[in-house]
């Protein structure tokens, strides 16, 4: 979180900072990020996924300035080269300042299976600009992914975001109308009974990112096809991998590794790990349970988090 703050500063000042957070985090975003001003933290009242945070976001900022332009930048990011980074957001300011929906893509560098894909036209090369998005994709099985990589136009999103605070709001009327309808009826912020309004209401929301709900349903979307700036989510062991240092035979990790004939393979444990014979593998080990997983394959733990749950074992979640 303090990375993304710093990587926006020489744009934005810190008076324009907004944060949101969940209630049970918001003390330590307050103590990580003295710069931004308190009343700007704001905490969900309960988990409702991105679209409406956003949404709320959105409100907030036109009742206090209609024209008001947002840039939405997820805290779980690595971003390697700001500076290049930071060269994509003019376009993407531009686009939104003109009315549009702006994403920023990054060009793939393997086939994930985690993340979603923007399509963009034939033809798209890395660059500072701006271009119709013509459909987004969902996580794809292997083979569409690898097929997504081989087009050349099809580009992960990295689910920041840049619109008029009174475009999203319409979006979300015309796409959610139930969720607009509850934001929309929220006195003004910072209004005596706001916080109130907001912990009863709140929670009627439906639970669904902006993606689904408004980013896939809209017509004015563009895209900024990012090429190489060191970006990751850090959502998954291969990202973990990705950016960890590698050893002679391209292992990582923070465990103690004994390696033969062995390559790509990341290892967390505080036991030595010995591997022979084995590629491209996820080793986790904590205090009561392993994990051994497909590094390929490695976004896909949730499935088995699901698993756990049916049978009933919470202990291990």
């Amino acid at each position: 979180m303090r990375q993304t703050f710093e990587r926006l500063r020489p744009l934005i000042p810190a008076s324009r900072f907004w944060v949101l957070t969940a209630g049970h985090l918001r003390t330590a975003v307050i103590r990580e990020l003295p710069e931004v001003p308190v009343s700007q933290v704001l905490a969900e009242p309960a988990q409702r996924n991105t679209a409406p945070c956003l949404g709320l976001a959105a409100r907030i900022l036109y009742e206090q300035d209609p024209s008001s332009l947002l840039g939405v930048f997820p805290a779980d990011h690595y971003i390697a080269r700001p500076a290049d980074f930071r060269r994509l957001l003019r376009p993407a300011f531009q686009a939104a300042e003109q009315g549009k929906i702006a994403v920023i893509g990054i060009q793939p560098r393997w086939p994930e299976t985690g993340f979603g894909y923007i399509e963009f036209p034939p033809g798209v090369q890395p660059g500072s600009y701006a271009m119709t998005v013509l459909r987004f994709r969902e996580k794809p099985d292997l083979p569409t992914a690898r097929e997504f990589v081989a087009a050349g136009r099809f580009y992960w999103n990295a689910g920041m975001f840049f619109w008029r605070a009174s475009v999203f709001l319409e979006a979300l009327r015309r796409h959610q109308p139930r969720m607009a309808q509850v934001i929309d009826a929220l006195p003004p912020f910072g209004s005596r009974g706001f916080g109130a309004a907001l912990k009863a209401s709140y929670p009627r929301c439906e639970n669904i990112s902006v993606d689904y709900a408004v980013m896939e349903k809209s017509g004015n979307v563009v895209g900024v096809p990012a090429g190489e700036i060191g970006w990751s989510d850090l959502g998954g062991w291969n990202a973990l991998f990705e950016l960890a240092r590698k050893d002679g035979q391209q292992n990582a990790g923070p465990g103690r590794i004994l390696a033969h004939m062995s390559s790509g393979n990341y290892v967390e444990s505080e036991k030595t790990v010995a591997l022979l014979g084995v590629d491209n593998l996820v080793v986790v080990e904590t205090g009561d349970a392993l994990l051994i997983a497909d590094r390929t394959r490695a976004q896909q733990v949730g499935e088995l988090v699901k698993l756990l749950e049916k049978r009933g074992k919470s202990e291990l979640l």
